[in-house]
């Protein structure tokens, strides 16, 4: 026995074992892949083992000695990636891809929330590595310094190719057209595992770059068509109705809408925003069925679809990865067609999601980033400024702009893994023993009070009666890695079903002259609010390229599509490949009304796919005076007061 482990190809074995296992344990504790038969548990067993032994083999073709040190390389490298995984997934409830490794600006300002992720138990996921070096120095000397016969690694990458092959033919019957047709990737980890992911990504990445390169206009005519006959007509007595007015958007930082009307400790949580909903004078609409439809570009995601209604890539995040795209976005629409002027207002640095460049492209006039700002020690916190001097400082650079204009507001300090200053925190933390939720209402109540102090601004200036205010929540705040500790702050186990419903975020509108509606329970999600302001203003959405429908619309398109492919209706939701009664829960035998639902909204998110991938709005000239926006127009900085 000893003698074999200390050969190379016992060396080589040993290493296949070791990552395999390891693999396979992170799997099974790290990653919630939803495991729901026999032969998913299998494959989630047996997928790492032709990824182990293919990348490892490659060791085997290396001279004499170096064979050990190519193994423990490629052993590091590939431990490395689903480590990676790990950390990325404990806050993300996703998987590391391509694009997000090119959004490197934005890893500066998250060491934070990445160093509440690492555990110390995390230690064990290096112990395979050490073993094998202390086994490499212990046995080398007895390896030959003559190169393999070729015949060994070509038979070990032939031996994990048939087992890839197998564990794709046994994934296909579970899960037919698991590459053809996936939006999610929780499925080709669960199936094939992480390291086929990654060059399942690379592949998927190479070939939407090459989509633009391929595209004409001709691949842009099943899109118009598709978005002209999901159109809603307007309710003709909002239409126009908020035309010349200001538009203040107010961005929620990962703010759920369980959180309305919660009580912790006997307090409410949010007592102001609890009252726009309430309080009838104040004029606000609430949708209380509205779901953020972001995917792992997360709050860039939403900003993407709030202003485009174009959902997000299901890789990365389109900020960064199409930044340079055409776009023909709600402020260059308001600007060319009512001559607004748009502002975004943040207290972070402007590269941030790529930022500085996209909102170029989307033909934003100015841009208030953190140089514009007092980022003092004690004002700052987390990621950016805090909430409080964010909006207090902001009313001035609101003041200055041109009327009518179309400002975007984005909050920052409830934002995982929710620090907060104690001078700053009014109420006391939740107690479930998981730090990230106990903070998580401390933060929103922090943002509750700055909110109201600044609606009382808004009024003394005079901006508050004269100004559209719109509220939304970007995306989820407490992921599925926390549903143990949700489950004592819900009081109920938190299901695939549960957990879809606690996608909904806050949307929340005021229009001048307009009583506010109260509380509207129709399903919405954030690619319908793009033409629903659009048609406030009085200018008709049907001449653009949109996927949303007007929300006040009588027309308006009742089903939710997430990102993933799952949907949520009124009367049935596909969540994780089961379907549900939205308003009990009850699992449900799929329909053949069922199934069409779930293939139109794989062909949306298709369409939506093809107009990112290909660039198709360059061909696309919405209205006859149409001016395609100029990107070069743009400068931002304190420097920058007009444009070129």
């Amino acid at each position: 026995m000893k003698k074999v482990i200390s050969s190379k190809m016992g060396f080589f074995s040993l290493a296949v074992v070791l990552l395999w296992l390891k693999t396979y344990l992170i799997y099974l504790f790290e990653f919630n892949l939803d495991i729901q038969n026999a032969l998913q548990q299998f494959l989630l067993f047996f997928n790492p083992l032709s990824s182990a032994a293919i990348f490892l083999g490659l060791g085997l073709f290396a001279k004499g000695r170096k064979v050990g040190l190519w193994i423990i390389l490629i052993d590091s490298l590939m431990s490395f990636l689903v480590y990676a995984n790990v950390v990325f997934y404990r806050f993300n409830t996703d998987f590391i891809t391509l694009p997000t490794l090119t959004q490197t600006d934005n890893f500066g300002s998250i060491g934070g929330s990445v160093a509440s992720l690492v555990a110390w138990h995390d230690l064990f996921y290096a112990v395979d590595i050490i073993v094998l070096i202390a086994l490499f120095i212990w046995s080398r000397k007895n390896w030959s310094t003559d190169r393999m016969q070729i015949r060994r690694p070509m038979t070990v990458l032939a031996a994990g190719v048939i087992a890839f092959t197998v564990n794709l033919g046994l994934a296909e019957i579970d899960r037919p057209q698991l590459l053809e047709r996936t939006f999610d990737r929780n499925y080709i980890v669960k199936y094939l595992g992480s390291y086929n992911f990654a060059i399942y990504d690379a592949v998927q990445t190479m070939r939407s770059s090459t989509q633009r390169v391929l595209a004409d206009s001709s691949d842009l005519t099943e899109v118009e068509n598709y978005t002209k006959n999901k159109y809603a007509e307007p309710n003709p007595e909002l239409f126009g109705v908020g035309e010349g007015k200001n538009i203040i958007k107010i961005h929620l930082e990962s703010f759920q809408s369980f959180l309305i009307d919660y009580k912790l400790h006997g307090e409410e949580v949010t007592p102001f925003l609890n009252s726009l909903v309430h309080d009838q004078s104040k004029d606000f609409t609430y949708f209380d069925n509205f779901f953020h439809q972001t995917e792992q570009g997360k709050t860039a995601d939403a900003e993407l679809i709030l202003d485009n209604s174009l959902y997000g890539l299901p890789q990365g995040a389109a900020f960064v990865t199409k930044g340079n795209n055409t776009y023909q976005a709600l402020p260059a629409i308001l600007k060319q067609q009512q001559d607004y002027t748009s502002a975004v207002l943040h207290g972070d640095n402007k590269s941030f999601w790529n930022r500085d460049e996209i909102y170029k492209e989307l033909g934003i006039d100015k841009f208030f980033d953190s140089s514009y700002y007092d980022m003092s020690e004690e004002k700052v916190i987390n990621y950016g400024l805090k909430d409080k001097p964010f909006f207090e400082e902001s009313m001035p650079l609101l003041e200055s702009l041109d009327q009518p204009f179309y400002a975007h507001m984005m909050t920052l300090t409830h934002h995982h893994p929710y620090k907060i200053d104690p001078e700053d925190a009014t109420i006391e933390p939740a107690e479930t023993g998981d730090p990230s939720v106990d903070r998580y209402f401390q933060t929103a109540r922090y943002l509750d009070e700055s909110l109201e102090q600044f609606f009382k601004d808004l009024k003394e200036s005079g901006l508050y009666e004269d100004s559209i205010i719109m509220i939304y929540g970007d995306h989820y705040g407490i992921s599925e890695n926390h549903n143990r500790a949700m489950k004592q702050i819900t009081g109920e186990e938190i299901t695939d079903y549960k957990s879809a419903q606690l996608q909904r975020v806050p949307f929340m509108i005021k229009i001048p002259g307009v009583d506010g509606k109260g509380t509207v329970h129709e399903y919405s999600g954030q690619i319908d609010v793009m033409p629903t302001l659009l048609h406030l203003m009085g200018i008709n959405a049907q001449n653009y390229i949109q996927f949303g429908t007007d929300m006040f619309s009588k027309g308006h398109k009742e089903f939710v599509p997430f990102r993933n492919g799952d949907f949520i209706t009124p009367e049935y939701s596909l969540i994780e490949g089961t379907y549900y009664d939205t308003k009990t829960g009850e699992k449900l035998e799929p329909t053949k009304q069922m199934k069409e639902m779930r293939d139109r909204v794989g062909h949306e998110l298709e369409l939506s796919d093809d107009v990112l991938y290909g660039d198709l709005l360059r061909f696309y000239t919405p209205t006859e005076d149409w001016k395609p926006v100029d990107a070069s127009k743009y400068i931002y900085g304190k420097d920058a007061n007009k444009n070129k």
